[in-house]
């Protein structure tokens, strides 16, 4: 059997030292867990339009199609603020989404203990704290037509659409519902049914898939704006929550903060199998390119590492070794390891991006 294939896609910014350090835990699984990959590298981004003129080049994208997984940086920077939106940085993320066809992003929120008191909110309504948001992400208000700004009588007005189809709810809430079964069994959609035709397109649809084929997990719904109000009230009432684009979009981001920093928050973006099997997949951190430290050795890359634990899990098939990831982490910063976003106000020397990759792969070690 060939190895399995990654193409990794630094990015920009705090992208390439952040990846620096995930190349590193790949070969030491290649090295100590006898699970070598096959891995190929390639520029998206600001990256990729200084050097073709365009945010991800023609040949890339046909990469990113033929590899078994994705694993991408952040991109962007003020220094590509100013170009047309066609070809602006994000434009290249969004070309992966759409052509990979990745059409579930799951956005887990884990608030490690050691990291706790980080949070916003009160110790004891986040510790231990584990959800899944499971957002649809090729479809919704940000992709429906018509679209744009438009001169009506004497004003402007902007229009966007939110539609779905039967089959785009569908296939994101079987999603859902096959992840609960590997987690704790229970899934709550978020939608606004009370004011919103797609709202109520979406509960039915939900409901059905549940009734017809997932009968053993516990399905709630719940209106987004209430769902919001949860996260903050009670979040470790949910396991995964399943929603629209839009309303995922906010969620995930709303959820995010409870676990004190988004340089600790990965994500996955899957889609539909491929011939081998395999989902379309790719995987990337939350945080984005962090322009003001870039080079400075400052940048977190636990949400990068994180990003691969995930990899290994939903890519991979290798659940158990993106436990032995996510222990190692777990355990460096239960001994007191810091980087810089990661401080508390007793103060302290934090560590480096290479001295943080350096702590995960001795605690690897120390795992054997």
């Amino acid at each position: 059997m060939p190895n399995p294939s990654l193409l990794i896609l630094p990015g920009d910014g705090i992208g390439p030292e952040v990846m620096d350090q995930v190349t590193r835990v790949i070969d030491w699984f290649g090295a100590k867990r006898d699970m070598p990959f096959d891995v190929s590298t390639d520029l998206v981004g600001g990256a990729a339009y200084d050097k073709h003129g365009t945010p991800l080049h023609d040949d890339t994208m046909a990469k990113a199609l033929e590899v078994d997984a994705v694993l991408l940086g952040a991109v962007g920077g003020p220094k590509y603020d100013d170009l047309d939106f066609s070809v602006k940085p994000e434009r290249g993320l969004l070309r992966l989404r759409k052509e990979m066809d990745l059409f579930s992003n799951l956005r887990p929120a884990q608030c490690f203990d050691a990291l706790a008191d980080f949070s916003s909110l009160k110790k004891d309504l986040v510790a231990g704290l584990d959800i899944m948001i499971v957002r649809e992400l090729t479809s919704g208000v940000y992709f429906g037509e018509p679209r744009g700004i438009f001169e009506e009588g004497n004003e402007r007005v902007g229009i966007n659409t939110q539609r779905y189809t039967e089959s785009e709810i569908e296939r994101v809430a079987r999603s859902a519902f096959e992840l609960a079964r590997r987690r704790n069994n229970k899934v709550c959609s978020m939608e606004k049914a009370n004011v919103m035709e797609s709202g109520i397109l979406w509960r039915e649809v939900v409901q059905k898939v549940h009734d017809e084929d997932y009968p053993d997990v516990e399905l709630s719904h719940m209106y987004a704006d209430n769902g919001a109000m949860q996260l903050v009230r009670a979040p470790k009432q949910f396991d995964v929550i399943v929603t629209d684009n839009l309303f995922g979009d906010i969620l995930s981001d709303c959820a995010a903060m409870l676990t004190g920093s988004l340089g600790m928050l990965p994500s996955a973006s899957l889609g539909a199998p491929m011939a081998n099997g395999r989902a379309r997949a790719m995987y990337e951190p939350v945080h984005g390119s962090a322009p003001d430290i870039t080079g400075q050795g400052k940048a977190n890359p636990i949400a990068c590492i994180l990003s691969f634990a995930m990899a290994l899990r939903y890519s991979f098939d290798q659940g158990d070794e993106a436990a032995r990831l996510e222990a190692a982490i777990e355990s460096v910063l239960a001994g007191g390891a810091r980087t810089a976003d990661l401080m508390g106000p007793e103060g302290g020397t934090p560590m480096s991006t290479t001295e943080m990759g350096d702590a995960i792969l001795h605690a690897l070690d120390a795992s054997l």
